[in-house]
């Protein structure tokens, strides 16, 4: 196998077609560079040019190996480069999980942001509920996770790190046709007594708390007919006319003819959170990068 020294140096002996100006090139005596050349042609068993007092040449051979030089070398700058673009942690793979109601809104800027800012990074998406995001992220099935606030992101001990990315209002949804649909603008107590379509718990812990406390402060008691784990299901069972509820803004990418989605004034605690969460001790070349983008102009890490 030959150096790829010497492939360089032949094809600037190849280019300029005279020892001399190839050296200078080079930043070499001739001496050195025709022990290179030579070494080359003893490497390969063939002559690569032709020589003489006036001139240099080259062979068939030389002709067919300066192309298959010039792919080496450009194959061998190009493996260089995105090795120090993967070190940087600018290309590479980054396994990212999602929470459905995210992917309304939240999920499609992230990956905008990554795809114009690093694209050489590539992105595998799994949707899972908040719950089986913290498992992924406990055995490194997944490098980064948009997911809701949970008890275990806090602990002391814990190994995840979680930043806030963004807080969205509730909005209240209804049936075309229910009076909370159209009229003067709802309010909290508007919803007392009234059928209601909510989270199950196995999704949908963190909204169930988040509902139940902002229910029990505004002294308001809906009545709950139905529990789901998707916002878009939810949604579907209001437009069929099963009862209201209160669900994410980012709904309003969901457009269901059937459903009116209205603003309802709340207090700033029912906000729902969502986190962007990653390991401490990750070892993914990406993910400092890819979690710079997406928190850029967000708030502090937890």
């Amino acid at each position: 196998m030959f150096e790829l020294g010497h492939a360089r140096s032949f094809i600037a002996v190849a280019e300029e077609m005279h020892f001399g100006r190839a050296a200078a090139r080079l930043n070499l005596t001739q001496s050195p560079l025709s022990r290179q050349i030579q070494m080359l042609e003893q490497t390969l068993g063939v002559t690569l040019l032709e020589r003489s007092t006036r001139a240099v040449r080259l062979t068939p051979a030389g002709r067919t190996f300066l192309a298959e030089a010039y792919r080496v070398i450009a194959a061998a700058e190009s493996a260089a480069r995105i090795t120090r673009r993967a070190a940087r942690g600018e290309s590479g793979l980054l396994r990212l999980g999602f929470t459905a109601a995210s992917a309304y809104r939240s999920l499609p800027r992230l990956v905008a942001q990554v795809r114009a800012k690093l694209p050489e990074i590539d992105l595998v998406l799994e949707e899972m509920v908040s719950d089986e995001q913290i498992h992924a992220l406990d055995g490194n099935r997944i490098d980064l996770a948009l997911l809701r606030p949970a008890a275990r992101l806090f602990d002391e001990d814990t190994l995840i790190a979680s930043a806030s990315l963004t807080r969205e209002r509730l909005l209240l949804a209804a049936p075309r046709g229910h009076p909370l649909a159209s009229a003067r603008a709802p309010t909290l107590q508007d919803l007392d007594g009234e059928p209601f379509v909510t989270w199950s718990p196995r999704g949908g812990r963190y909204f169930i708390d988040l509902l139940d406390t902002l229910f029990e402060s505004g002294g308001v008691r809906p009545r709950i007919v139905q529990r789901v784990n998707q916002v878009h299901a939810m949604l579907a069972l209001v437009g069929a006319g099963l009862g209201i509820a209160l669900v994410p803004e980012g709904a309003r990418g969901i457009r269901m003819a059937e459903v009116s989605l209205r603003p309802i004034p709340l207090p700033a605690n029912a906000r729902p959170e969502l986190l962007l969460a990653w390991r401490r001790d990750s070892a993914n070349p990406c993910l400092p990068a890819v979690r710079a983008v997406v928190l850029e102009g967000g708030e502090a890490t937890r």
